[in-house]
């Protein structure tokens, strides 16, 4: 089983990032943002650690989007916040037939990756080009709105084609919620 780590999502919330062109704190000068190698709490920083201090293998985005075909190694994928993924990320999770989106909103914006200058740049999605352009992929299983339940006073998993989606945002729950992290494992 493999974590992928958030790291684009994770640039996409910076200082000066996608989130400062949505407020209009600046213009498309914000739509290229530098990869950072940190993970941020809205990018689900406490999940990470948590999975990485039980022992699952963690691999960024950055690596998957050089080399989809790694996800083809792991029996079983686990999202985090992957809000903001390439094309190619997109296309090999959602074709790989054990995924646990373990956080709503994952998937939601396009970005592309540039290897030489470590950047990446959103391509679509979020209101971006256009206004009336929510996810963008089009994708059928977004789960954006549950990603305002943060309490999971509901929480559950529920089945999609390849896998299963929780209906809320577990990050606070991540450090202390056994039955959580049983299933995760037992998926």
């Amino acid at each position: 089983m493999v974590v992928i780590f958030p790291i684009f999502t994770s640039s996409a919330y910076a200082d000066n990032g996608f989130y400062s062109y949505y407020k209009g704190e600046c213009s498309f000068e914000c739509l290229t943002v530098p990869i950072r190698d940190d993970v941020r709490s809205e990018a689900s920083g406490a999940g990470a650690q948590v999975l990485k201090l039980l022992g699952y293998d963690i691999i960024a985005d950055t690596h998957v989007a050089k080399n989809p075909d790694i996800l083809k190694t792991y029996d079983k994928v686990i999202l985090l916040h992957n809000e903001y993924v390439t094309q190619e990320e997109f296309d090999v999770i959602t074709s790989h037939p054990k995924v646990i989106y373990l956080y709503p909103n994952a998937l939601y914006g396009k970005v592309t990756y540039d290897e030489n200058s470590d950047t990446i740049t959103l391509v679509r999605g979020h209101g971006y080009p256009e206004t009336t352009i929510a996810n963008g992929f089009d994708w059928e299983f977004d789960n954006t709105p549950m990603e305002y339940d943060s309490t999971c006073e509901n929480i559950q998993f529920y089945p999609i084609n390849n896998g299963i989606m929780l209906n809320c945002y577990p990050e606070q729950l991540m450090t202390y919620d056994g039955s959580l992290l049983k299933t995760i494992k037992e998926f």
